[in-house]
């Protein structure tokens, strides 16, 4: 079941999974700072906002703006129109190809191979739906599109649901990816492709031969074109063949009216142009998934050739931030269709989960069957090695008697009861580049931990808060309070807010040996900033502590204890790069929007909650 714009508004209302919003709401701050209210929301629904402005500009626009189309796991299955598990099956069965056997077999297997039919896209020689009106040379603007800017530290607006297509030198190899797109002017976009991106390899084949290369944006149509440019395949395979796959109808492909890149015809509005390989543009700053700023970097411009659209177009966009958001049911699709793959490079992987307040590459859960020694640390080094698995930071491995991944209570005091110094592995290796804590760009630490054996400490007796409190608070001066979580186990995680003065550990070496002492009731320990955390909220403590930590330098490993200093980092701790500030919503949108009636139930638990306007 494919869905076009018009379409898909249609299914989500018939489903009542869409509230429409004809208050007229500026594309500056307003429209997406609601829409990241609401996607927290556990009965959020996807937003049409039909009157958008731009406040500055004066300019009211006639393209509504769609968000949120991904933003529950209703929305999500009812976009897929089929059991996610049969997808991951389906794959599975395909990737294990054996020879059938007896007549039922062979049946099951033709008809997996029938399936495959819709991989391949079909290409079109007429013009697509996208191209019902088309505007080129000074015709071109990009503030005609209303275009967000999420964040008031934001370098200015940005396309989030972009699709760019993009294609090798020879033209033998396409890619669709999710890139944030920049708007410097009228005609030109910033490109943010990372350096492990499809797109990158690309550009630099282009830049080699000292040629331009073709570059189009296509937003909006199917939702899973979206899903599918974010989907982790290996290069040279073409994002939309997944698309076919799952949609089991082949994707029908239009040619762009200025340069040879084919786009879904079905599509809203498409910006084609041309990459000049010899210049670079500051681009950001962008408060990203990560839930913080990125820093100013280069990276390649797009100049705009022409802008096509069909004649009622939605513009999508989506939001990124602090979680839970849109990419919290993007990336479980992710998980669940892409496990069978991960499988067959990884003997032994039963099932993992990446928590949405970990963002996906902060922190994974894995369950296997070990059947040998070490078998948990040779994944660690799968995982670290293979495709975008390989910028995972922190991974814990249970075996296959643990609770469900998800199941965190049963699964941490699970973790706990196996948890020992000895069993912690710190390396380093790649890093995602929006990783803001590692010291140097797009390398870092890696820490795994294996959680199989249990561990007997038979003189162990934690303490209540208060007891420890008495304990640790003359060995740590800069200490302002505790909270132990799991504190019924025989490894209570003990976080202590303090007010840093200095490196952590540089502070901590005069006592380590009555810390050590203390082992009978004391762990793990992570530090953070007072100024910035609530120990009470655990939801934003483990988003803040596994964005803020680099195993190589903020792991100190005693014989019985384990340290972590999950402060911000500054020169004190040699840190040179720049410390990103958080994503936070600006005060008075948030106190307009409520004077709109468009905020209601939401109170200050709940902003509280998600560490929304702190």
């Amino acid at each position: 079941m494919a869905l076009d714009s018009p379409q898909l508004i249609a299914f989500l209302q018939s489903h009542n999974e869409l509230t429409i919003i004809d208050e007229p709401l500026d594309i500056y701050l307003e429209i997406p700072q609601l829409a990241y209210i609401e996607v927290k929301k556990p009965t959020s629904k996807a937003l049409l906002f039909t009157r958008p402005i731009c406040k500055k500009s004066g300019k009211t626009f006639d393209i509504p703006v769609l968000m949120n189309v991904f933003g529950s796991q209703k929305r999500l299955e009812l976009i897929v129109n089929k059991p996610i598990p049969s997808i991951a099956r389906h794959i599975q069965n395909l990737l294990q190809f054996s020879p059938p056997k007896g007549i039922k077999q062979i049946w099951h297997k033709l008809k997996e191979l029938y399936a495959l039919r819709s991989v391949f896209p079909k290409y079109s020689k007429k013009r697509g739906l996208c191209q019902e009106i088309i505007f080129k040379d000074e015709h071109i603007n990009l503030f005609d599109l209303p275009i967000l800017t999420t964040w008031e530290r934001d370098g200015g607006a940005f396309i989030t649901m972009g699709q760019v297509y993009t294609q090798n030198l020879q033209g033998t190899q396409k890619n669709l990816g999710m890139y944030r797109l920049q708007v410097y002017d009228e005609k030109h976009l910033g490109l943010h492709w990372q350096i492990h991106k499809d797109s990158q390899h690309f550009f630099h084949e282009y830049k080699q031969a000292k040629q331009k290369m073709p570059v189009s944006i296509a937003l909006g149509g199917d939702p899973l074109y979206i899903w599918c440019g974010q989907a982790p395949l290996p290069l040279g395979i073409f994002e939309l063949m997944l698309y076919g796959f799952i949609r089991e109808h082949k994707p029908l492909l239009c040619q762009c009216v200025t340069n040879g890149l084919f786009v879904p015809y079905d599509v809203d509005i498409v910006i084609e142009g041309w990459v000049d390989t010899a210049q670079m543009r500051d681009e950001g700053p962008f408060g990203d998934h990560t839930g913080f700023y990125t820093p100013i970097e280069p990276y390649p411009v797009l100049e705009v050739s022409a802008i096509t659209m069909r004649k009622k177009p939605i513009f999508p966009a989506t939001i990124v931030g602090k979680p839970p958001l849109e990419d919290k049911y993007m990336g479980y699709l992710t998980e669940r269709v892409f496990l069978p793959l991960l499988q067959t490079t990884a003997h032994g992987l039963i099932d993992y989960h990446m928590p949405e307040n970990g963002v996906f590459h902060n922190l994974i859960f894995a369950k296997i069957k070990p059947e040998y020694p070490s078998h948990s640390k040779q994944i660690m080094h799968n995982f670290w090695g293979v495709g975008q698995m390989s910028f995972v930071k922190h991974a814990i491995f249970v075996d296959e008697h643990a609770p469900h991944l998800e199941d965190y209570e049963a699964l941490g005091n699970y973790i706990l009861e196996r948890f020992s110094p000895r069993n912690v592995l710190i390396t380093e290796g790649i890093c995602d580049a929006l990783d803001h804590a590692s010291p140097h760009f797009a390398h870092g630490g890696k820490l795994g931990i294996e959680a199989i054996e249990k561990v007997h400490k038979p003189t162990f007796k934690a303490l209540d808060d208060n007891a420890l409190w008495n304990l640790l608070a003359p060995l740590c001066p800069q200490a302002r309070a505790l909270k132990q979580y799991f504190a019924h186990s025989i490894n209570p995680i003990c976080i202590v807010s303090i007010n840093k003065q200095g490196n952590v550990f540089s502070a901590l070496n005069a006592h380590l040996s009555a810390f050590e002492a203390l082992k009978d009731c004391l762990s793990i320990i992570i530090f953070v900033d007072s100024h910035k955390n609530n120990l009470d909220n655990p939801y934003m403590l483990t988003w803040r502590i596994v964005n803020n930590i680099d195993a190589k330098r903020d792991v100190l490993i005693t014989p019985h204890l384990i340290f972590i200093d999950a402060t911000d980092k500054g020169a004190c701790d040699g840190h040179l790069r720049e410390w990103p500030l958080d994503t936070n919503c600006t005060e008075s949108v948030i106190a307009t929007l409520r004077e709109k009636g468009l905020l209601q139930g939401v109170d200050s638990v709940f902003l509280e909650r998600f560490g929304i306007l702190h």
